[in-house]
């Protein structure tokens, strides 16, 4: 009896078990089955909502079948799910059902050459995966819908030959994988937003069929051939096709059959040829930039029948033919009363600056010359461009003194004269240009002692350069007013004299160039050092500070909390007690930092190195917050990197370092020995978190804030490392946290006064360290500015197989960058696309300081050494980048 029921457990189990698998094994099958049946309903509810089917198509369309049988019914072999519906040619009528939007498997979809009607169903949005999209040739109407924005797998859309109203979307612009789009014969306005893509092939004459079309943007493409013939295109204002592949001339009669052009941009592309002389019949033209071409000949002299011009760049072309009247059209100019750029320079123009320019509008702010074959003398009429911010005549055979009324250009920020004739002295009045931050006279023929009260007028001067003239004398011994100083050159001159001490007070110069010249020697303090006690050697100077500058790296690790804003805010007081002082130091015992630290608590705990962690101080009331670093003197060094740090540390005196506030070394409750040191607390963190937590919206740097972010660190180049190690402050100004990247694997002793040089090997952090270079600073500095504009690390996943971020960043240099940037700071143009369509050069302009930022990380991280940017001609590209930034207008006219 017992055997029986047992029996009858394991029959019963064993049932339980298979009608289980069964069940399970049944789901797929029920899931796919209903997906057929969802199919089937939505195509059946398609059929529903057309009409003449002549050719007899739709009587497949049954139940008797299965829907993948049914004609111009595609499914795939594994879901049988319908992947494609061609119903092309069918003389189908009706409307396109909105159930359409079900099959959701959709890859192509081809309805052309039909008589459907009424409007594209917002349902068609849902097909994610859609590759191919045809409804030309319809009698469909209404507009495209928004909903279409998220097709990023499309690569053709064919809309050609409808009644199709409304604007063309902008999120076109978006679908990265597009490469085909046909809107002609439709009643569509606005805009064609297509740049930043990968566009190949010729421009489609049929675009001119867009007779509706008020802006089109297809530039940084791949685009080549001609400009199409196109007729009376009289509804485009913009027309933007810069940097491209384009070639051949552009066409005569462009000024009739655009007659209502605004802006043209086809820069940076192959064009040659004349500019047509029929471009002055576009009166409402008010930008033109032909930049960066093979255009020849000679500049039509009727420009100046451009009244409303705002913007004419013909800079780096062939134009000119080496004789007189090559500057005639300048005369022409004085016309447009609205002009606020010229940029001619970079050709072959020659001849005279005609007086005609002291009548050029008001307006004007930037006036770019250089590098033509000018002869004669710049005219004293220049004094009447009263708003000229940039003014750059640079590399040619300009001769004669500086025109004294120069110095009625008060807003001049940047004054390039360098590489030309000029003789005399610098003349007294240009002390009135007070905003100037670049000033470059180099390489001329300038004499006479440079004025002193220049010095005392150029507090925002950033870049001063004399060198290569014939000055004699001394420099003025005031020179504290040019505080903000970076690059200061006067070699090849006769001066003589001792070097202004008032120049120590520019902290932020890091060039200083002043060979051949008779400066009196300059005294510096002696260095010393305390006679070593083991050996009977001491180490010099050089070797301390590489010592210090590699322990460090393993000692200060600081990844820092955060406050809730990125912006400024009023900062607290930053009272301390003063009990806690002596003769000026903060004095700590271990148990104020047990205390304050709740007993080194993981709370508290805001980062770790291989000596040691580092815990965030508990604030007291009015005090200002700190960072303490405990070391673990269990490692092998950290001891020795403690003395170190205290050594050096006290010492060093700069805005971008990190300051230490104290150190403590006691006893803790164990009878262990306790070493500490206290640091100022940086409380938005690293740049770390803000370049890639990119879950919290609210810690987000834009393109200014990042450029700032690198000059500072260019200031503490000799400190440089990595990500981690920059710390952002209230006014997310940088300061270096590990100072020193390469660890000194080799002893390294010296006699004291002699100049005997030490050798390392060198190692680092991973994708910031250079194959074995001396520079690996400099390298590590090129890739930090690349990881800062493309948000990607340089241990991303996507480098591999010898592909690293610097051969990522330079082959896209050479391809298009459109797609290398920080997604979030592509958004952010497109987010404030709106505010900017009606200035279309600021975007171009933005895009080239984009660019601009990825040449300088690109130039500093090269492999060989010796071909790396210097530290110096970095910082002045970036503050010439930002100079550019600025001047656009886009984030003010400063960031922080």
């Amino acid at each position: 009896m017992e055997i029986f029921s047992l029996k009858n457990q394991w029959i019963n189990l064993l049932s339980i078990i298979i009608f289980t698998l069964l069940s399970i094994s049944s789901k797929p099958a029920t899931l796919a089955l209903r997906s057929n049946e969802n199919n089937m309903l939505a195509l059946l509810s398609l059929k529903d909502q057309l009409v003449g089917d002549s050719h007899g198509v739709l009587t497949s369309w049954n139940a008797s079948f299965h829907c993948c049988q049914w004609q111009g019914v595609q499914c795939g072999r594994q879901h049988q799910r319908v992947v494609s519906l061609n119903m092309s040619g069918l003389s189908l009528a009706g409307f396109i059902s909105p159930t359409v939007g079900n099959l959701t498997f959709l890859r192509e979809v081809d309805f052309s050459h039909n008589k459907l009607q009424g409007s594209i169903p917002r349902e068609v949005g849902h097909l994610k995966r859609l590759v191919y999209l045809s409804l030309e040739f319809n009698h469909l109407n209404g507009e495209i819908p928004e909903e279409l924005n998220n097709f990023s797998n499309l690569q053709e859309i064919a809309f050609t030959a409808n009644n199709i109203t409304g604007e063309i979307p902008v999120s076109f612009g978006d679908m990265k994988n597009l490469m085909k789009l046909h809107l002609a014969y439709n009643l569509l306005i606005g805009v064609l937003s297509l740049q930043h893509n990968k566009l190949k092939g010729t421009i489609p004459s049929s675009l001119g069929k867009l007779s509706n079309l008020e802006h089109m943007y297809i530039g940084t493409n791949k685009l080549s051939g001609s400009v199409p013939p196109v007729h009376n295109f009289s509804s485009l204002l913009v027309l933007d096709a810069t940097e491209n592949q384009l070639s051949g001339n552009l066409p005569p009669e462009i000024g009739y059959t655009f007659p209502n052009l605004e802006a043209i941009f086809i820069g940076l592309n192959q064009f040659t040829g004349e500019i047509p002389r029929s471009i002055s019949n576009i009166s409402s033209l008010e930008l033109f930039d032909i930049a960066l071409n093979g255009f020849t000949g000679l500049v039509p002299e009727n420009m100046g029948n451009l009244r409303n011009l705002l913007v004419l760049t013909i800079s780096g072309n062939y134009l000119g033919s080496g004789k007189p009247g090559d500057l005639s059209f300048l005369s022409s100019l004085s016309n447009c009363s609205r002009l606020q750029s010229l940029g001619t320079n970079y050709n072959h123009l020659y001849g005279v600056i005609p007086d005609s320019i002291a009548n050029f509008s008001i307006r004007l702010e930037e006036l770019l010359m250089g590098d033509n074959q000018i002869i004669g003398r710049i005219p004293q009429g220049i004094g009447n461009l009263i708003n000229l911010d940039l003014m750059e005549m640079k590399g040619t055979f300009i001769a004669g003194k500086i025109p004294s009324s120069i110095g009625n250009l008060s807003r001049l920020s940047d004054l390039d004269l360098s590489n030309n004739k000029f003789a005399g002295t610098i003349p007294l009045s240009l002390k009135q240009c007070t905003n100037l931050q670049k000033l470059d006279l180099s390489t001329n023929n300038l004499n006479g002692s440079i004025p002193y009260q220049l010095f005392g007028a150029f507090e925002r001067l950033i870049y001063l350069n004399l060198s290569h003239n014939s000055f004699t004398g001394s420099l003025p011994s005031d020179m504290r007013n040019i505080k903000n100083l970076v690059e200061f050159y006067i070699h090849n001159y006769n001066f003589h004299g001792e070097i202004p001490m008032t120049l120590g007070e520019s902290l932020e110069l890091t060039t200083f160039f002043m060979q051949k010249n008779s400066f009196h020697e300059i005294q510096l303090p002696k260095c010393f050092s305390e006679k070593p006690k083991e050996k009977g050697k001491v180490l010099s100077t050089k070797t301390i500070v590489s010592i210090i500058i590699s322990i460090l790296l393993d000692s200060i690790l600081v990844v820092l909390l955060v406050y809730h804003s990125l912006r400024h805010k009023a900062r607290r007081g930053t009272f301390m007690p003063s009990s806690l002082f002596d003769k000026g130091y903060l004095r700590l015992s271990y148990k104020e930092l047990l205390e304050c630290t709740h007993g080194f608590t993981s709370s508290n705990l805001i980062g770790t190195g291989n000596f040691g962690s580092v815990y965030k101080r508990v604030l007291y009331q009015h005090e200002k917050p700190l960072a303490v670093k405990v070391l673990n003197l269990r490692n092998h060094g950290a001891a020795r990197s403690f003395i170190a740090e205290c050594k050096a540390l006290r010492k060093i005196q700069h805005r971008n370092l990190l300051k230490i506030i104290t150190s403590c070394s006691s006893i803790d409750y164990q009878g262990n020995e306790f070493k500490a040191l206290v640091f100022e607390f940086m409380p938005n963190g690293s740049l770390e978190s803000w370049l890639h937590e990119q879950h919290d919206q609210s810690r987000y740097l834009n393109f200014a804030q990042r450029l700032d972010i690198a000059i500072d660190m260019a200031n503490a180049i000799n400190y440089l490392h990595h990500a981690f190690q920059f710390l952002l402050d209230d006014d997310m100004v940088a300061h270096v946290a590990d100072f020193g990247l390469a660890k000194l694997l080799s002893t390294v002793t010296s006699n004291i006064g002699s100049d005997q040089t030490s050798s390392s090997v060198i190692k680092g952090t991973i994708g910031y360290v250079a194959p074995v270079s001396p520079e690996g600073d400099i390298y590590s500095y090129g890739i930090m500015l690349l990881e800062m504009i493309t948000g990607r690390r340089p241990t991303c996943g996507l480098f591999h197989h010898g592909l690293s971020l610097h051969n990522f960043c330079k082959m896209a240099l050479q391809e298009g960058l459109n797609e290398i940037f920080d997604v979030r700071l592509v958004e952010e143009i497109g987010v404030n696309r709106k505010r900017i369509r009606n200035k279309p050069n600021m975007e171009a302009k933005i895009w080239e300081c984009f660019v601009s930022f990825t040449k300088i990380g690109v130039s500093c991280s090269t492999e060989v050494a010796t071909d790396r940017l210097r530290i110096r001609d970095a910082i002045i590209e970036l503050h010439a980048t930002k100079a550019r930034l600025l001047r656009t207008g886009f984030y003010g006219r400063d960031n922080r």
